[in-house]
């Protein structure tokens, strides 16, 4: 017969309680350097933007040129009146599908024509 008082099988319990929890602390992580990315891409892709519109090329191709594919999707560009561009990238949500957030990135080169 079995003792009530005995250990065994507790750190399995334990475990099994504790998986749920890990498994939620690593789909935020993720999605926390999801958006870490967005950030870093935005702005790599607002100064590839801002180059090509001081020296006359096409400013959304560059931007689009400069994000990887899973950026691009919900992408706005805006000129400034300033010579500037503005550039809007979404956040995609890693559960579900959607979009998190919206980063805003601006960059400025003075015109080389």
């Amino acid at each position: 017969m079995s003792d009530l008082s005995s250990d065994d099988g507790q750190a399995t319990v334990e475990f099994v309680a504790l998986v749920p929890l890990l498994c939620l602390l690593a789909v935020a992580l993720w999605q926390v350097a999801l958006a870490g990315g967005a950030i870093w891409f935005a702005h790599g892709a607002a100064r590839a933007a801002a180059r090509a519109e001081a020296v006359g090329g096409d400013v959304a191709a560059a931007a689009r040129g400069a994000l990887p594919r899973r950026f691009e999707r919900g992408l706005r560009v805006r000129r400034g009146d300033d010579g500037g561009v503005a550039l809007e990238v979404a956040v995609p949500a890693l559960l579900g599908g959607g979009t998190l957030a919206t980063v805003t990135a601006r960059a400025r080169f003075e015109a080389q024509r």
